[in-house]
């Protein structure tokens, strides 16, 4: 059977970007509306480049602890597909977001240490229960503050049962997701800063080594 691995390069800003990540063979790309990011884009900017993304290439806004107002007004200006929220939105209020928009949602999950497999299954039960809007789950390291810090977490900790859900993100690069997709088979990676050559500023030939290395995963796990 086929395999393939989806990939995700969040922290867009700049149409060079865009059109690197979707020359490279991106499934997804992200767009960061938290004012507090190096990564901010204002929706009115996002607005033109979503403008410009080929079809079924999925357009992702991320948000963090937005009220239910902030993310209506955000996605009217800039109609992203789906909604993935890094905050600590508890699944009522992602489903209010995401109802008021009539979008799917993901959900980031800051993996600690202390975590176990059985904590990460319960988090994915407890959003899984407001509903169909929930899309999955999105697991990342956890670092102080929100959003990506560029870390790895210990991927150990995703069950087994659980992996074929979930995107995997943190830390990754093209050096290092190859290991990643053939250790835990998630459905999706996405990277951002292992893609840069500043704090959202992307790189082309990253972007290209980067999906380059997923599909490698994808032809040993086919094997």
């Amino acid at each position: 059977m086929s395999i393939r691995t989806r990939a995700k390069i969040c922290g867009i800003t700049r149409s060079q970007d865009l059109d690197a990540a979707v020359a490279a063979g991106a499934d997804a790309v992200g767009f960061v509306f938290y004012a507090k990011s190096p990564r901010y884009l204002a929706p009115e900017a996002a607005a033109t480049l979503i403008a410009s993304v080929p079809a079924y290439i999925a357009t992702v806004g991320l948000f963090v602890n937005a009220s239910t107002d902030e993310v209506r007004k955000v996605v009217h200006a800039a109609p992203v597909s789906m909604l993935q929220f890094h905050g600590d939105e508890t699944p009522e209020q992602c489903l209010a977001a995401a109802e008021a928009v009539s979008r799917p949602f993901m959900r980031a999950v800051r993996v600690r240490q202390d975590m176990t497999a059985a904590d990460l299954l319960e988090y994915e039960r407890n959003y899984r229960a407001v509903g169909p809007l929930f899309a999955g789950l999105l697991l990342d390291a956890f670092v102080d503050g929100y959003g990506g810090g560029g870390k790895v977490f210990d991927w150990s900790l995703i069950p087994k049962e659980l992996a074929p859900r979930v995107v995997l993100s943190g830390g990754l690069s093209a050096q290092n997701v190859t290991e990643a997709v053939l250790q835990v088979r998630p459905h999706a990676v996405d990277v951002s800063s292992g893609v840069e050559l500043s704090k959202g500023i992307k790189d082309p030939a990253k972007i290209a080594a980067f999906i380059q290395a997923v599909g490698l995963a994808d032809a040993r796990q086919g094997k």
